[in-house]
């Protein structure tokens, strides 16, 4: 089995960023079998619908949504559908090339979304891989508004009150008027020679938008004007290669209490003081994945699919689980007692809290789990490469 580029990292340079390659472009690395268990838990699918093609075998971070009683999905190829959130019926379904098709007729011969869905302000909020931001209406999936970023989107838009950002593959986080599309002002970061493919979405408090950068930084960006309150890096990028010096922050910073959290490839993961930056604590960690976190622990995955349980007072690991090496495991997402994560072969995989133990899993689809699982209302929503969406509880 061969991992997508994301996870190796070593594609090739392409004008200061990773760009996309084929599977049959990067080395195999050994997969670990699906583990023998005793299940503890039988997690079952509450209803299952789909939305376009999915997005195939291309890398992506497109997730569900939950808001207003519906489940917001899209696929690569431009569709975009609302679902019931109890019954999973289909309640619309659009296709933003048909929507915005004048527009991109002068820049693009079309879209393939990649960034979202974000929901709010009755809203859903989606990107594509030419710097398409759109808006549309969250009860009939009609057009709002459109407009062009300066680069390529990856990672969901950050809604906060009257302000929509998204942070882009060129460092810069652009912000728009929510309601008219209307450009406010840019954050611009620095671009390392060498970054991974893919941009952290924004965390906002307290009037800032926490974001991670390509050059190792987490800054806190003022709502109002765009100006920086404080940087600071959570890992000095070493090594004599451009390889071995990257040390993207490629995840939403996590806003817990006072304090935020957040990882970089090749480094650290990190506590700081979300008013100061100040550094809390920090420990050898690489991944560019999600965290998560319940009551006082941290969860996170690793860039090799290793799984651990971090106490967030003082960074100390509690349990760490490697059954599930190198299955291509999404960010973890918190479930009642457990962790879950998805894998390569489509299962959903349930980890407990307590020891790190696998109590059990389900298959949800053969063509793959590849974002995060979203938990809303004690269900969990995954998404499949085909574009099967699905809700699945426990009893």
């Amino acid at each position: 089995m061969k991992l997508w580029c994301k996870t190796l990292v070593a594609c090739g340079l392409a004008m200061g960023a990773l760009t996309g390659c084929a599977s049959s472009d990067v080395e195999e690395m050994p997969v670990s079998p699906l583990p023998e268990i005793s299940p503890v838990v039988a997690p079952a699918v509450s209803w299952e619908d789909s939305v376009g093609d999915g997005v195939g075998e291309y890398y992506s971070r497109l997730h569900p949504a939950v808001r207003y009683g519906k489940i917001f999905a899209a696929s690569r190829d431009g569709k975009v559908a609302a679902f019931d959130e109890k019954s999973g019926d289909e309640l619309w379904q659009v296709d933003v090339n048909e929507l915005f098709s004048d527009a991109l007729q002068k820049e693009s011969s079309g879209v393939s979304l990649s960034a979202g869905i974000t929901v709010a302000q009755n809203k859903v909020f989606i990107g594509s891989e030419n710097g398409l931001l759109a808006a549309l209406d969250a009860d009939t999936g009609n057009a709002v508004w459109q407009t062009m970023t300066n680069g390529e989107l990856l990672s969901a838009p950050t809604v906060a009150e009257d302000t929509v950002v998204v942070n882009s593959s060129t460092g810069s986080l652009d912000a728009f008027n929510v309601d008219s599309g209307e450009k406010l002002w840019s954050y611009e970061s620095a671009l390392p020679t060498l970054t991974l493919r893919g941009t952290g979405a924004a965390a906002y408090a307290e009037g800032g938008f926490f974001v991670g950068t390509a050059d190792g930084k987490v800054a806190v960006v003022i709502k109002n004007n765009g100006q920086v309150a404080w940087e600071q890096p959570i890992y000095v990028p070493k090594g004599g290669n451009e390889f071995s010096r990257m040390a993207d922050v490629d995840v939403t910073p996590l806003l817990q209490g006072d304090n935020l959290y957040a990882v970089s490839y090749n480094g650290n993961l990190v506590s700081l003081e979300m008013r100061s930056g100040r550094v809390v604590w920090s420990r050898k960690y690489s991944s560019f994945n999600e965290l998560a976190a319940g009551g006082l622990h941290l969860y996170l995955v690793d860039d090799h699919g290793r799984i651990y349980a971090v106490d967030r007072r003082n960074g100390l690991e509690l349990w760490s689980n490697s059954e599930l090496t190198n299955r291509q495991l999404t960010s973890p997402a918190v479930y009642r007692g457990y962790v879950v994560v998805g894998d390569f072969e489509g299962y959903l995989h349930f980890i407990s809290r307590e020891d790190g133990s696998l109590a059990g899993r389900i298959k949800v689809d053969g063509s793959g789990l590849f974002s995060q699982p979203q938990v809303v209302d004690d269900k969990i929503y995954v998404q499949a490469r085909d574009g099967k969406v699905a809700a699945i509880s426990l009893p």
